[in-house]
């Protein structure tokens, strides 16, 4: 049965990307017992104002690990 807080969590993590402008289409995030795990590609959103990706998901890693439902993240991922 799915936990109910790895749930929240990845909602949470899901809204706080794309809020920021990150595409996250041809990613792949996992929330299991707490541990945010994300793999793939990450490039930012056609008209968003990031220059510099790795910099952006550094910064959102940091507001995750502040949510109750998430302790660690892990970017195993490629910037563009």
């Amino acid at each position: 049965m799915v936990d109910q807080k790895d749930v929240r969590g990845l909602r949470t993590a899901r809204t706080e990307m794309s809020k920021r402008g990150i595409d996250i289409a041809r990613s792949d995030l996992q929330l299991r017992h707490g541990v945010l795990m994300v793999r793939g590609v990450i490039v930012p959103m056609p008209g968003s104002n990031i220059s510099d990706v790795k910099i952006e998901m550094d910064h959102i890693a940091r507001l995750l690990r502040q949510k109750p439902e998430i302790r660690e993240v892990i970017l195993d991922c490629k910037y563009q």
